[in-house]
C-alpha cells in the first residue's frame, strides 16, 4: 500500500508529466509505502506513527466502488469488497497516522488525525456488512475521539494537519444511525459550525477560515459540513453561512476574483495558477481550484518564492492575508487535486439538492429528474418509462416507416420538428399522420439556428429577441397543422445545443428546454460515413443495449433521441432498426410514453 508518490523534488522546475528527471533514476519516480515507521529522505523526518489514515481512506474507497458496482458488475463488486476489507485490516494494524516524506525542503502534509478516518472505514464496512452491527459500534467509538475536527474557529493550523479538513465519517455514520446516537453525531458537527459561526459573523465576508495554505480548500469542505448538517437535520440556520463560503469561491472576497480557473466564463478568475500545463502549453484547466489567499506572515517567509508579473491586486493586499494570481506564487495560486475534487461534489450536491426540492425558480419540480444547464435532460431513473423523440430539420425520408412502426407497436413518440420541416409541402401527409396518430408534436425552433459557439458554449451567438422571435414564428407555423402551442410545452433545441441563458428564455417564453439523455450512441444516427464522428446503425443500436445492460438504473427516464430522416448520404438507416429496438426494450420491461406522459410532473 503506496501513501506517497513522488515528493518535493517536483518543484526544482516547471515540466510536463512523464518528464521527471529530478529523482536520479532517468524518469523513474519514487514510491513511499505505508509503513505506520516515520520515514526519513534527505534531511527530514516525518512524525508518522501508524497506518490508519492512509489505509482508512483506502477501505472507504474500495466500500464504496463495490456499492457502486453491486447491481452493474458483481464480480468487480466482489473484489473491491474483498479489498475494503483487506485495508481495513490494515488500517488497524497500527493505529495512526501517515505523513508524507520531504527530501529538499521542510514543508510535508503534515496530518496528524487519524480516528475520522478509521471512523468513515468503519461506517462504510457497515454497509457492506448490514447485520454486523460490531461496525457501527466501532465507528462511534471513532466519532468519540475527535467529535469536532480541531482546526474549526481556530486562526492556524499546520499544512493539511486535519485533512481531509471535516470529518467524513460523521454524515456517513449518522445516515445509519437513529435515536440518541443519531443526535450525539450530528450535534458534533453542529458544534463545529457553530466554533466558526461566533467568529465569522463579525465580519462582512462571514469569514472564519484560517489563511493557511490551502485555505480554499478549507473553505471548500467547510461548505459542505454546513450542507452536510442541513440534509441530516433540515435545519437551515447556517444556510447564509454555507453560502458565503461558496460565495467567496467565485468572487466575494476582498481581492474580487474567483478562485476557480475559468468560471465564470467571463469573470475574474486565475489565468497565470502555478501550473506546467498553463505555464509551458497554455493548456486551461478549467474548474481547477486554486490554493487561496494565506497569510502575509506566511507568504514573507516561504523559499524561493517571487511574482513574474506586476502585481494586479497590489491595491488590495494586506497585513492579513494576500492572492497573488501569478505561478510564481505556489502558496496562493496552484491548483490542487482534493480542493478541485471537493469543489466538484459540493456542486453537485448543491444541484441535486436544487433539483430535489422542486426549485420553482430555476426548474420545475421532479425530485427524480435530470437536469443540464437548465434543460430536462431525463425523467424519473426508479420508474421503467423512457421517450422515445425524433427531431428533423431537411430530411424526413424515414416518417412513413417509422410512423407505421409505431401503430404496430401501439406506442407513442414525440416529434420536435423545425419551422423548415412544417413548411415542406413533401411532409405535410407525415405531419398530419403524425399528429392523427396521438403522438406529442412541438418544435426544433424556426429556422434551425445555432445558439452558442461550438467550442464556447457560454458565447451566444444570437440576442434574446432572436431567439423569442424565432420561436414565436416556430409555433405560428405549426398552428396551420392545428397544434397549439400550449400544447407543447416542452422544447428541444435546434443541434440539441444550448447554455442557461437558453435556458431561461425559453422558461421566460412559457415553455420548458429538454435534451436527449446521454451516454449512447444514438444521436449519432444523422451521422454518414464522411464524417469524423460516423457511427453504423449497428455501432448505435449495440451502445443502446449495453448501456441498458451495464447500468443499475438502465434506460429509465431516457428521453431516447432519433432523427427522422438523415438524407441520402447515409444509406444505413437507423430508423430501420426501430422495431428490433423496441421489441427489445419491450421485452425488458420498459413502458413507452410521450414527453409530456413521461414529465407529467
Amino acid at each position: 500500500m503506496f501513501n506517497q508518490i513522488a515528493d518535493d523534488r517536483d518543484h526544482q522546475g516547471m515540466r510536463m508529466p512523464k518528464e521527471d528527471s529530478f529523482y536520479g533514476k532517468g524518469y523513474e519516480r519514487p514510491v513511499y509505502f505505508v509503513s505506520g515507521e516515520p520515514q526519513q529522505r534527505g534531511k527530514f523526518m516525518n512524525n508518522t506513527t501508524g497506518t490508519s489514515s492512509t489505509a482508512g481512506k483506502f477501505s472507504s474507497a474500495f466500500a464504496l466502488g463495490s456499492i457502486i458496482f453491486q447491481k452493474g458488475d458483481k464480480s468487480y463488486s466482489q473484489k473491491l469488497k474483498d479489498k475494503a476489507a483487506s485495508a481495513y485490516v490494515y488500517a488497524n494494524k497500527k493505529l495512526g497516522v501517515t505523513q508524507t516524506a520531504s527530501v529538499r525542503s521542510p514543508y510535508i502534509y503534515a496530518e496528524d488525525n487519524w480516528t475520522d478516518d478509521m471512523e468513515l472505514a468503519a461506517a462504510n464496512m457497515q454497509l457492506l456488512h448490514e447485520r454486523d452491527k460490531s461496525f457501527d459500534r466501532k465507528a462511534i467509538e471513532f466519532a468519540k475521539q475527535e467529535p469536532i475536527t480541531p482546526w474549526l474557529g481556530k486562526d492556524t493550523a499546520k499544512h493539511y494537519q486535519w485533512y481531509p479538513f471535516i470529518n467524513l465519517g460523521h454524515y456517513e455514520l449518522a445516515k445509519q444511525l437513529k435515536g440518541k446516537d443519531r443526535g450525539t453525531i450530528v450535534g458534533y458537527y453542529k458544534e463545529g459550525i457553530e466554533r466558526v459561526w461566533n467568529k465569522a459573523k463579525h465580519n462582512a465576508f462571514y469569514r472564519a477560515i484560517p489563511f493557511i495554505w490551502c485555505s480554499n480548500n478549507l473553505t471548500t469542505s467547510f461548505a459542505i459540513q454546513c450542507y452536510w448538517y442541513q440534509q441530516l437535520t433540515r435545519d437551515k440556520s447556517f444556510s447564509e453561512l454555507e453560502q458565503a463560503n461558496i460565495d467567496w469561491l467565485f468572487g466575494c472576497n476582498p481581492w474580487g476574483t474567483s478562485f476557480v480557473y475559468g468560471l465564470p466564463a467571463n469573470g475574474d478568475t486565475p489565468i497565470d495558477p502555478h501550473s506546467a500545463f498553463t505555464h509551458l502549453k497554455n493548456y486551461p484547466i478549467d474548474g481547477g481550484l486554486v490554493d487561496g489567499p494565506v497569510y502575509t506572515s506566511i507568504y514573507s517567509n516561504l523559499i524561493g518564492i517571487s511574482l513574474h508579473e506586476p502585481d494586479e491586486y497590489a491595491a488590495f493586499q494586506s497585513d492579513l492575508a494576500v492572492y497573488h494570481d501569478d505561478y510564481g506564487d505556489y502558496s496562493s495560486n496552484e491548483p490542487t487535486m482534493d480542493g478541485t475534487a471537493s469543489l466538484v461534489y459540493l456542486l453537485a450536491a448543491k444541484e441535486a439538492s436544487s433539483i430535489s426540492s422542486g426549485n420553482k425558480t430555476s426548474q420545475p419540480a421532479g425530485s427524480n429528474f435530470s437536469y443540464s444547464y437548465g434543460a430536462i435532460v431525463r425523467g424519473d431513473s426508479t420508474k421503467k418509462n423512457i421517450a422515445l423523440v425524433f427531431t428533423g430539420d431537411e430530411f424526413g425520408e424515414g416518417g412513413d416507416f417509422i410512423l407505421k412502426t409505431l401503430r404496430k407497436e401501439n406506442i407513442k413518440a414525440s416529434f420536435f420538428l423545425t419551422g423548415n420541416f412544417y413548411r415542406e409541402p413533401a411532409f405535410k401527409k407525415i405531419i398530419a399522420g403524425l399528429k392523427k396518430n396521438g403522438n406529442y408534436m412541438s418544435t426544433h425552433s424556426d429556422r434551425h439556428l445555432l445558439y452558442c459557439d461550438w467550442n464556447n458554449r457560454d458565447s451566444l451567438l444570437i440576442t434574446k429577441e432572436q431567439f423569442r422571435n424565432d420561436l414565436h414564428n416556430a409555433f405560428e407555423t405549426m398552428k396551420k397543422f392545428g397544434i397549439k402551442e400550449s400544447e407543447a410545452p416542452y422544447f428541444i433545441p435546434p443541434y440539441e445545443w444550448y447554455n442557461d441563458s437558453i435556458a431561461a428564455w425559453t422558461k421566460d417564453a412559457g415553455h420548458q428546454l429538454i435534451n436527449f439523455t446521454h451516454g449512447m450512441r444514438n444521436a449519432a444516427d444523422y451521422t454518414t460515413p464522411d464524417m469524423k464522428n460516423y457511427r453504423s446503425s449497428n455501432d448505435i443500436f449495440n451502445s443502446i443495449i449495453h448501456f441498458e445492460q451495464s447500468n443499475t438504473s438502465g434506460l429509465n427516464g431516457f428521453i431516447l433521441l432519433l432523427h427522422i430522416g438523415a438524407g441520402p448520404k447515409r444509406t444505413d438507416k437507423f430508423y430501420l432498426r426501430l422495431p428490433e429496438l423496441i421489441h427489445t426494450l419491450k421485452t425488458r420491461g420498459y413502458q413507452f410514453q410521450t414527453v409530456k406522459q413521461l414529465l407529467k410532473n
